[in-house]
């Protein structure tokens, strides 16, 4: 099926589209035709200049023979036989033969040079460099309360920190506590996206972003996962600089909802399992469960085991992000990241959603971006971004009382309604 084709035809604009498509094939053509007339001309001609080199060799050849007889030197060395002609014509044929061909080839290698440079860039390009030496690792509980690091499955995290100064290695539980010091970040040098943020996300606790869109919210999330480095300030985990955390490690810690859901070819049940390879069936199914996704997948010709291809052709968008939901709860984060969790889902089902999301949230620090602001309402602390700046903080109650900027996003969005 075409990209799109429901987008042109919603809009009237097959006949824009036709015409389009027919100057493209022109152009097409036309390019196509000059190329391969080139190419199929190149082996002809080849082919011609070889039988012409021969003609040349043979009477330039046997005149030089003919001469040779008749003004040879005493001692003979002027003599030019019949026989060393033949030979230098059979290597001549030898010479432009391979040449020949080559060039019947022309338009295969062209197009292999082409493929072959998007190739070479791509394995070019640099690997995500990761300079972290603290490591996430299981452990159970020694007598003081503190963190003793072991090998087999506990359900209890805490972070391994092995010194650079050969001092002993020290661990600490993982939390959830995420802090934002004092942050400056920009895409392109000397244009800052973030100005001076400073973000305080104690264990558990839920913590909201809202703003006009471009405001800095979901940048402000990619930092925390380390997809971009900072600028400036600290954003620390559990009190340990996030720089200093290898990148496997931060992000096996969070787990992550976006607005755009991505599925795999694959089973239902294997794309929840996604977010934890080691998750049973039954694991996946409570998440699928706790998310309410559950409901719609037992519906499914297969249920669980039904295969969906094409980034989940076949499934509403509401119920790809439900699955998107189920695979970030399979995951079991102390950190949760929802952006946009709830903006493809209709209004009954988002109260279902929500119920889930609220036992998903329970114990985890959450960050949440919602344009919804009825999602947010029940956050400890509700921050307002403006063009990259912070310019209110507070409950949901606290800020209404202010009548600020997100009390007239609230009224607004209700007017809206």
């Amino acid at each position: 099926m075409v990209n799109g084709a429901k987008v042109v035809k919603v809009f009237c604009y097959e006949k824009k589209s036709c015409d389009i498509l027919n100057k493209k094939n022109k152009d097409w053509e036309k390019s196509s035709g000059y190329a391969n007339g080139n190419a199929n001309m190149m082996m002809p001609m080849m082919n011609a200049l070889g039988y012409i080199q021969y003609v040349i060799i043979a009477i330039f050849g046997g005149y030089m023979a003919i001469m040779s007889l008749t003004n040879f030197s005493l001692v003979g060395f002027n003599i030019l036989t019949l026989g060393m002609i033949a030979s230098f014509l059979s290597l001549s044929r030898s010479f432009t033969n391979p040449i020949s061909q080559l060039a019947n080839q022309y338009n295969s290698i062209v197009t292999a040079l082409a493929g072959a440079e998007r190739i070479f860039k791509f394995m070019d390009e640099k690997p995500e460099i990761d300079n972290g030496y603290v490591s996430l690792v299981n452990a159970n509980i020694g007598k003081n309360g503190e963190p003793i690091e072991c090998k087999e499955k506990t359900l209890h995290w805490a972070w391994k920190h092995i010194h650079q100064d050969n001092s002993p290695t020290t661990y600490v539980w993982l939390k959830g506590e995420i802090v934002l010091d004092h942050v400056d970040f920009s895409y392109v040098p000397n244009k800052l996206v973030l100005h001076d943020i400073t973000i305080k996300a104690e264990p558990g606790k839920k913590i909201a972003l809202v703003g006009a869109t471009g405001a800095g919210k979901t940048t402000i999330t990619n930092l925390i996962n380390r997809f971009y480095d900072i600028d400036d300030g600290k954003i620390r985990y559990d009190g340990i600089n996030i720089n200093k955390i290898k990148k496997y490690d931060l992000r096996k810690s969070l787990g992550v909802v976006l607005q755009d859901v991505h599925l795999f070819t694959g089973t239902i049940m294997e794309n929840i399992r996604y977010g934890n390879e080691e998750a049973s069936d039954d694991d996946c199914i409570n998440a699928a469960k706790l998310a309410n996704a559950n409901g719609f997948i037992e519906m499914l010709p297969k249920g669980y085991q039904t295969v969906i291809s094409g980034d989940g052709e076949g499934l509403s968008q509401g119920q790809r992000q439900l699955l998107s939901i189920a695979r970030a709860a399979v995951a079991n984060p102390p950190v949760m990241i929802l952006d946009e969790a709830t903006s493809s889902i209709d209004t009954r089902t988002e109260k279902l959603v929500q119920d889930g999301m609220d036992k998903l949230m329970n114990g985890r620090t959450t960050f949440v971006i919602a344009h919804r602001l009825s999602t947010v309402q029940n956050s400890d602390v509700i921050l307002v971004l403006d063009h990259g700046n912070i310019i209110e903080r507070g409950t949901h109650k606290e800020l209404i009382a202010k009548k600020g900027t997100y009390y007239q996003l609230y009224t607004g969005a209700f007017e809206l309604e």
